[in-house]
């Protein structure tokens, strides 16, 4: 009998150090804001306390890697949806000259977003979503000299409840979805 017991009490612990952690790849806290959606509201990283999310840079007249990893984005949110998982996407434009909310809506409906769990944002200048970029997310952002196009990451960013930037991802790779999708079904 004493042999059974250890043997439940060793699959106890084992199942206990499955799920429920993440392994994080970064540490810092998203930066204060309150931007304008797509929808012409505002979302703040307050109205995101909470909840789980996962944030991006892009624009919308991006020649290169926005419209690849603006579909990646599409696809973890039908991912998200078939698991059942309830998280919010974030995408900030570092554009906000050209990418109005109008812009934006545009952009994201023809990747067939859905706007209840999904912000495109703007309303800001360069120099604040720059800061805000390097300083959360530690995610190069800046203008290209004699271009209309712009420096920024490709990483996703998965931010907890209670603001904290903890895994990147990249944004760039279809296969990165799975992982951000696991991840989030172990934190649900």
């Amino acid at each position: 009998m004493k042999k059974y017991g250890c043997m439940i009490v060793f699959v106890l612990l084992l199942l206990a150090g499955c799920g429920g952690e993440i392994e994080s790849n970064m540490s810092g806290s998203v930066q204060s804001f309150s931007f304008t959606t797509q929808d012409n509201g505002k979302l703040s990283n307050e109205d995101l306390e909470g909840d789980w999310w996962v944030a991006d840079t892009i624009f919308t007249n991006c020649e290169t890697v926005c419209p690849p990893m603006t579909n990646n984005m599409a696809v973890l949110q039908q991912k998200m949806e078939k698991e059942d998982i309830d998280a919010q996407l974030v995408s900030f434009s570092i554009d906000p000259e050209n990418d109005t909310p109008e812009a934006l809506k545009e952009f994201g409906d023809k990747f067939g977003a859905d706007y209840d769990n999904w912000s495109f944002l703007t309303g800001y200048e360069f120099q604040t979503i720059k800061e805000l970029s390097i300083k959360s997310f530690s995610n190069l952002v800046d203008e290209i000299p004699d271009s209309d196009q712009y420096m920024h990451g490709t990483s996703f960013f998965l931010v907890n409840p209670e603001g904290k930037v903890i895994k990147k991802y990249d944004g760039t790779k279809r296969s990165e979805m799975d992982k951000i999708v696991e991840d989030l079904k172990k934190v649900q």
